[in-house]
């Protein structure tokens, strides 16, 4: 008698005990689609606020880049005498001030597009100061023919960077 109570005990309880479990893991896997649904649609909230803020920060690079391109820079940045280290002392100050303006947007960027652009900056910088210690160079403006030169036998560091710039934004509009 006492083996035919727990049996029909444990028929009772077994299928409560199966309808509680199967509803538990309903209630898990719903409470998880929630809280999953809940961050994408923070996100997706995120990236339309932060996705015209970033758009700027690769304009303003891909400016900057332009800015500091050797050929923009000689047009837009007269020698003030004809002193060539006067003259690529001149110039890097211009690369440096570019730089410390835009020195913010780096938390837009991406790490390798922040890398690519800060060794575009000294790229430049290094080849100014590499060109200008040429002894066959006099005075400011065969400093400019020379680096005018160069610019044409090898692809500026500037161009290499906004390229990179460029193929990472198509990759997140």
């Amino acid at each position: 008698m006492e083996t035919e109570m727990w049996i029909e005990l444990a028929l009772y309880t077994l299928p409560a005990v199966v309808t509680g479990s199967v509803s538990y893991l309903i209630i898990q896997k719903f409470v998880k689609l929630d809280e999953n649904r809940r961050k994408f649609q923070l996100l997706r909230d995120n990236q339309k606020q932060s996705l015209p803020i970033r758009l700027q920060a690769y304009e303003r690079m891909a400016l900057f880049l332009e800015r500091i391109n050797p050929l923009k820079l000689m047009i837009r940045v007269a020698p003030l005498s004809n002193d060539t280290p006067d003259y690529m002392n001149l110039l890097i100050q211009n690369i440096e001030q570019e730089y410390e303006h835009n020195v913010t947007q780096q938390i837009y960027l991406s790490d390798k597009a922040w890398v690519m652009v800060v060794n575009a900056k000294n790229a430049i910088i290094q080849n100014l100061r590499n060109l200008a210690a040429d002894s066959e160079i006099k005075d400011a403006d065969q400093y400019r023919m020379k680096v005018l030169s160069s610019l044409m036998e090898t692809e500026s560091a500037s161009q290499l960077a906004l390229e990179f710039l460029k193929s990472e934004i198509k990759d997140f509009i």
